[in-house]
């Protein structure tokens, strides 16, 4: 129960992923505080009224451009979860320097106030788009993925960590097709980019546990890949709505047919789990015992949506909207 008595932050925390962080740590640790920092006092407003004022919530409000304010909310705080970003990709591509601020820049002072303020860990929520990224948000969370695994050169005698969680595509979070779809299908028609189109699949609930597994596990300097199902978007576009026309619009800019989340580069300083893969840090720091029982990746391994062993059928499919997606109906 790693996280009992910890004072514990996430940035970003109003989110989809913040919302369920909140809810899972809360029920299921004894965390001395759980502190809720984003910028939206609304949304603050809102997700205390759904917490019943739990006196062990905090809410902070800021944002992660403002390093001065990180400094305030960090302290006395043992763990951050980053979960804060820009990432609606054709708002990124129109407003580069906006995202750049929040998710490059963002990371950095995230980065500094963590050190500085005696934070013992720190993990940072990244995005299959980081892999080969062929879009500025993609970009943008690259490098900070970059600068969360180069921050622990930089912490000197003091104690605090850095690593990364990377996945794909959550189910039903906000920017996801899923929601699209069902909204789409009271029109009678769906809209496919490209029929070609395959990707991972994760729930928020199966994210969350996820992170909360690696901030027990993580020495410093990984990124944790969890392996997860794919799936084709046209069996998806039939599940939510199998008497839908379906419109093939063409794919659009910064999108990929299929997502990756090893590249063949990455892969040779990887290690496989039986549920998991770790990549691991390219620096004098890191030791090879920190991946005790991972087994080495075979020279030319990718872990893409398209080349993927693990396959979502229909019904699987089903099943795991009803599960994740209560709300919906099938």
């Amino acid at each position: 129960m790693y996280l009992n008595g910890k004072s514990v932050l996430i940035t970003g925390g109003t989110g989809s992923f913040g919302n369920k962080f909140v809810e899972i740590v809360l029920n299921k640790f004894k965390p001395s505080r759980v502190i809720v920092f984003s910028r939206d006092e609304l949304k603050q407003y809102e997700m205390r009224q759904k917490f019943n004022n739990d006196r062990r919530l905090r809410f902070f409000i800021g944002d992660v451009r403002d390093k001065d304010r990180l400094y305030r909310a960090f302290q006395g705080v043992d763990i951050v979860v980053h979960a804060a970003a820009l990432k609606q990709i054709p708002a990124a591509e129109y407003n580069p320097f906006e995202v750049i601020k929040t998710n490059v820049l963002g990371a950095q002072n995230i980065i500094e106030a963590a050190i500085d303020c005696g934070v013992q860990k720190v993990i940072a929520l990244s995005t299959d788009k980081a892999a080969n990224p062929i879009n500025l948000y993609g970009a943008t969370k690259l490098c900070s993925d970059k600068l969360f695994i180069a921050g622990n050169s930089y912490v000197g005698p003091r104690n605090t960590s850095f690593s990364v969680v990377r996945y794909g595509n959550v189910v039903g979070s906000r920017g996801s097709v899923i929601p699209l779809f069902f909204k789409q299908r009271e029109s009678g028609k769906i809209t496919i980019t490209d029929t070609r189109m395959t990707r991972f699949w994760i729930t928020l609930e199966q994210g969350v546990l996820f992170v909360i597994r690696c901030l027990e596990k993580m020495c410093r300097g990984e990124i944790f890949v969890p392996k997860l199902p794919s799936t084709r978007i046209t069996d998806l576009a039939e599940v939510i709505a199998p008497h839908c026309e379906i419109e093939i619009i063409g794919i659009r800019p910064g999108e990929k047919l299929h997502e990756v989340m090893i590249t063949e580069e990455d892969s040779r300083c990887s290690f496989e789990f039986d549920d998991y893969y770790v990549i691991t840090p390219q620096f004098p720091w890191w030791k090879r015992e920190n991946c005790k029982g991972g087994r080495p990746l075979p020279e030319g391994f990718i872990y893409s949506s398209d080349r993927n062993s693990w396959w979502l059928g229909k019904e699987e499919i089903a099943e795991m909207l009803a599960h994740a997606l209560p709300e919906y109906q099938l």
